[in-house]
């Protein structure tokens, strides 16, 4: 699966990294033997114009810090906010003075800044575009709709739960049937012959569904009865086994708020490539490397 563009890259600070490690010293510095207190709740953070500072008389506002502070990396999400804030206020600082020295030694007139700042232009608009056009119109009803059409569209799948003794030889598990045709309890069986990990638990394999197991193995399963086993030891890449059936039932759907946030995913790609492929009806487009052409038409096809 190719991700489109909008779905970004953090930008790493990596001047920050000190800040973080001394804060999280601080709190492996506290007396493990006393509980934390509660935090209080936040304040509300101050209107997007509120002023915080400047930098040689230009101002950095609330806004500017936010904007920071989506660009942080996951590994700051788990911080307190004021920990998050002065971080992302580090940032704002060192990002600034430094693009200054880069304008004051003529950085920003090259042509590979210049082409760089051109594209990502360009990709903020398209994320812009995304947002306003698939992103921001997927409703909840929607998500839930296509979860109801899948659940309905996909054929009900049974879930077997089985027991087995796996030996290594065919004389052994043919042995072994005789003694389970003459009385014996599989799961007594299992635990003092099978060579299996699950020998402990009498066997016992759990639940599991089409194509968890090897071929032969799923093969003779699906074929048994409920309380039956097989009457032929089965062959497999690990061994002799036998087999025994416990239960049957039909595997349930994933809940929907378990999968709620996949569902979006499969619709913001579905809705994505839909955008892209009406936009590109009306452009002219055109490859001049033979190659390349032949690779972005493969790459298309796939989406």
């Amino acid at each position: 699966m190719r991700f489109p563009l909008f779905l970004g890259t953090a930008v790493r600070l990596f001047a920050v990294a000190a800040f973080i490690l001394v804060g999280a010293a601080t709190g492996f510095a506290q007396d493990a033997a006393q509980p934390a207190p509660a935090p209080a709740p936040a304040p509300p953070p101050p209107p997007p114009e509120t002023v915080l500072g400047s930098i040689n008389g230009q101002p950095i506002t609330q806004a500017d810090l936010e904007l920071a502070l989506g660009d942080l990396d996951q590994q700051f999400s788990r911080l307190p906010m004021e920990q998050r804030r002065a971080a992302a206020m580090s940032a704002i600082i060192e990002i600034r003075l430094l693009a200054a020295k880069a304008v004051a030694d003529g950085l920003d007139k090259t042509p590979e800044f210049q082409r760089r700042i051109e594209f990502l232009r360009e990709r903020t608009l398209h994320s812009a575009v995304v947002e306003a056009n698939v992103a921001g119109k997927i409703t909840e009803a929607e998500v839930r709709a296509r979860y109801d059409q899948e659940v309905a569209n996909t054929p009900p799948v049974n879930e077997i739960h089985a027991r087995h003794i796996l030996v290594k030889s065919k004389e052994e598990a043919v042995d072994i049937i005789k003694q389970l045709d003459g009385g014996a309890k599989f799961e007594d069986i299992a635990k003092a012959k099978s060579s299996d990990g699950s020998a402990a638990q009498g066997g016992d394999l759990g639940w599991f569904g089409p194509g968890q197991m090897v071929p032969e193995f799923e093969k003779a399963v699906f074929a048994l009865e409920v309380g039956a086993y097989t009457k032929e030891p089965v062959q497999t890449q690990f061994g002799w086994h036998v087999i025994k059936v416990e239960d049957k039932r039909t595997q349930q759907p994933p809940a929907f708020d378990k999968v709620k946030d996949q569902v979006r995913s499969v619709l913001l790609r579905e809705k994505y490539f839909a955008l892209v492929k009406s936009v590109r009806a009306g452009a002219k487009v055109e490859i001049d490397d033979p190659e390349l052409k032949k690779g972005v038409e493969q790459v298309e096809k796939s989406q």
